[in-house]
């Protein structure tokens, strides 16, 4: 009998999709990634697998490893796709693939099972990252397969599949949206969302901040600390990347940080409305500006921020194990060596302020910069400067003229 891991988190979806793969003859072996979903029964979810046809259900927990090797990397690269989303479901999914493959490894599993969509962007991330480790593993993706949205057509089917086979789910033919969740953000999606004109941050009840307007009427003030582009350190405290990122999320969230609306562009071609909360990577991307704009030099800056949207696409379109991404790593783990420091931000009704930062590699000389004389600048030599850099334009205007 044909064997394959399942990619499972005990929602409607993946619920059926194991009893579907049983009825399709597969031993099934489900793995739950825990990515600090912080609303779900782990237990029961694996008991709730046990009961309805899994061969075998573990949970792996990889929440350090999620913030460690794969968003604050993404940080440092200071990358946001389309300008404004910082990636926090997709840079998720090459790491739920890479512990799938590593369960289905030692099971002795031939095939790798996932729950996303044949419209969305998370059918690329897996394919893809399966295809970069396990280039044998057969992928199924029942909502590509034919037979399968025939007979589930929509989630009134799905429900009464679940009814049939006593598969218990928390789930309704209404739904206002979906959401998917980690402990690097929330993402909303779908049902009413899918109306542009609907505001959605009204319609959605957050789970990591408050509005805004709800926050409270006072300033509260973080520090963070960074080792070579890396958050080490919290209000004085050294922190690992799952407490920094769990913590601020707790700080930013009761200040109304982190919320935005987005109309993106998916990979397969089609745009779609998603409204996110980031609370503790939003402060974490200000914090990281800020000790940055102290300590890197200025082209290194400015060539790092002509590839941050190369590097937000890659990790939007799923292609995080490849060549490409290794070496764009590497070349930030060697750029980020000077970002050291501390800064400190004050975190009021939805806004990060910068109140200070500091660093031992700081390349800001007081002297130098100020408007007044002395530093070692000598402003005659501005004049030099400019003439060379005026040259071209001078020798184009001559045989040109500009209208003006």
């Amino acid at each position: 009998m044909p064997s394959c891991v399942l990619a499972y988190s005990g929602g409607l979806d993946t619920s059926v999709i194991l009893g579907w793969l049983v009825d399709e003859g597969y031993d099934v072996h489900c793995v739950y990634v825990d990515l600090g979903q912080p609303c779900e029964d782990r237990q029961q979810i694996l008991d709730k697998a046990h009961g309805h046809g899994a061969i075998s259900a573990r949970a792996v927990d990889v929440r350090e490893e999620l913030c460690r090797d794969f968003a604050f990397p993404v940080l440092q690269w200071r990358a946001k796709y389309e300008g404004i989303y910082l990636l926090g479901t997709s840079i998720a999914r090459p790491l739920i693939t890479k512990a799938c493959l590593q369960v289905a490894r030692q099971v002795g599993a031939q095939a790798f099972a996932h729950g996303a969509t044949g419209k969305g962007n998370d059918q690329c991330r897996f394919q893809l990252a399966a295809d970069a480790l396990e280039p044998d593993v057969q992928v199924i993706a029942p909502w590509r397969i034919p037979r399968f949205r025939q007979q589930f057509p929509g989630r009134r089917e799905m429900i009464d599949y679940c009814q049939q086979k006593g598969i218990p789910v928390k789930a309704s033919t209404e739904k206002p949206y979906s959401s998917d969740e980690n402990c690097l953000h929330i993402s909303y999606e779908a049902g009413r969302l899918e109306d542009p004109a609907v505001n959605g941050l009204e319609m959605i009840d957050f789970g990591m901040t408050v509005s805004p307007q709800e926050a409270p009427d006072s300033v509260e003030q973080v520090s963070v600390q960074f080792a070579c582009g890396v958050p080490v350190a919290l209000n004085g405290q050294p922190c690992s990347p799952l407490e920094m990122v769990t913590q601020l999320n707790e700080i930013a969230g009761r200040n109304g940080i982190g919320r935005i609306d987005i109309v993106e562009n998916r990979f397969v071609g089609m745009k779609s409305r998603g409204v996110y909360e980031a609370p503790g990577m939003t402060v974490l991307y200000d914090a990281h500006l800020a000790i940055e704009q102290l300590t890197l030099d200025r082209d290194l800056v400015h060539l790092r921020d002509r590839l941050s949207p190369e590097v937000a696409e890659m990790v939007y379109y799923g292609f995080w194990y490849c060549p490409k991404m290794d070496a764009l790593m590497a070349l930030i783990r060697q750029a980020q060596q000077p970002v050291n420091g501390e800064v400190r931000l004050n975190l009021y009704k939805g806004n990060v302020m910068l109140d200070g930062r500091a660093s031992p590699n700081s390349l800001y000389d007081e002297e130098v910069a100020s408007m007044e004389s002395g530093g070692g600048y000598n402003q005659d030599d501005a004049e030099g400067f400019l003439r060379l850099q005026g040259l071209p334009l001078r020798v184009q205007a001559h045989v040109q003229r500009r209208e003006y």
